[in-house]
């Protein structure tokens, strides 16, 4: 799937949540892509944190055939050549932790989406120089809503995304879209990963539209 950047940052608005995952497994990793897609899920992102992360990607990549209107993207990329590698495994979008200038001229040069992670407002500039369209405050529960605050009041047309400490509860989530952010990353106060290995991947996918529903509400 070859999106334009304006078509993704559309879809993500619209849910408002990314969900971010990560496991060794392809049959959990489709489980839980699964009960994330019927919660509601269009745009997910898995990680690069396990050492067959790739294989485990290029998998999922093909299962998520099923769900054409799926954005699938990978996060916790570091290098070029990580960049490169998930380019070719057709990764949609590519998320960093961290301003990589090296990552963001690859994915410049391919057309690719990419997200950065800044903490600071030199950062942000710097990411909105090298060409980024949305910004991922990390870690998020380091930063705070006020971060989303200051960097929008002096670059009010930037996007922003928290990814860290962000809680799939009304009061948390409040805080945040009041800040503007442009939607939140949520991996670990999302996945249960006691409820993942008992298999209650039906819970899992209340659980995901319940935190969906309080987003639409706050919008």
């Amino acid at each position: 799937m070859s999106l334009k950047n304006d078509e993704i940052l559309l879809k993500m608005a619209k849910t408002g949540m990314i969900p971010v995952f990560n496991h060794k497994d392809i049959d959990i990793a489709i489980k839980v892509l699964d009960a994330s897609y019927k919660a509601g899920i269009r745009v997910f992102e898995f990680t690069n944190r396990e050492s067959n992360a790739l294989e485990v990607f290029k998998n999922l990549k093909i299962y998520a055939e099923k769900y054409p209107d799926l954005i699938l993207g990978i996060g916790t990329i570091f290098t070029r050549e990580e960049a490169r590698r998930f380019y070719f495994a057709e990764a949609d979008f590519i998320v960093s932790p961290a301003l990589i200038p090296d990552v963001a001229n690859y994915c410049n040069m391919k057309g690719r989406f990419w997200i950065p992670g800044c903490a600071t407002l030199t950062e942000v500039y710097q990411a909105k120089i090298l060409g980024a369209t949305l910004i991922k405050a990390f870690p998020g529960n380091l930063l705070g809503p006020g971060f989303i605050k200051a960097v929008l009041s002096v670059l009010p047309n930037l996007k922003m995304m928290p990814t860290g400490g962000v809680e799939p509860n009304k009061e948390n989530l409040s805080i945040w879209f009041e800040a503007g952010v442009h939607c939140v990353g949520m991996g670990s106060q999302l996945f249960d990963k006691k409820a993942i290995e008992r298999g209650d991947f039906k819970g899992l996918e209340n659980n995901i539209k319940s935190t969906l529903n309080i987003i639409q509400e706050l919008k």
